[in-house]
Formats: C-alpha cells, structure tokens, sequence
C-alpha cells in the first residue's frame, strides 16, 4: 500500500516501466501470440491503479478535513 509522497512517485515510475514493456511485447509479439508475461503485466498495471487510485483517494480526504 502506498502511504507517502515518495512511495507514489515510484509507483507512478514502475506504472509507466510496465506500460512501456507491455507495449513492447504487444508490438513484438501480436495477438493471438499467448504469453504468461502479457497476463502477467496487465496484473500488475491493474495493481498499481488500483494503490495509486487509494492514495489519492485519502489525499483528497484529508486536503477536505
């Protein structure tokens, strides 16, 4: 779970190293290839828009209080 500044800029980094990667594979390697690691990478994509959307979400409750 992201808790500080810091934690959200590096999860914003490996966000975007991901994105970049999955884009790569995609162009190398086309549907209907098969790949654990295409699977693999959309997960961990989803994961951390997921954390990044929670902090977020409590940085705005606490800019409310």
């Amino acid at each position: 779970m992201i808790s500080s500044a810091q934690e959200y800029e590096a999860a914003q980094e490996e966000l975007s190293y991901l994105e970049d990667w999955l884009s790569r594979l995609l162009r190398d390697h086309p549907p209907p290839s098969q790949g654990l690691s295409k699977a693999g990478i959309r997960k961990m994509i989803a994961r951390l828009h997921e954390e990044l959307a929670i902090y977020e979400g409590s940085q705005e409750v606490r800019s409310i209080k």
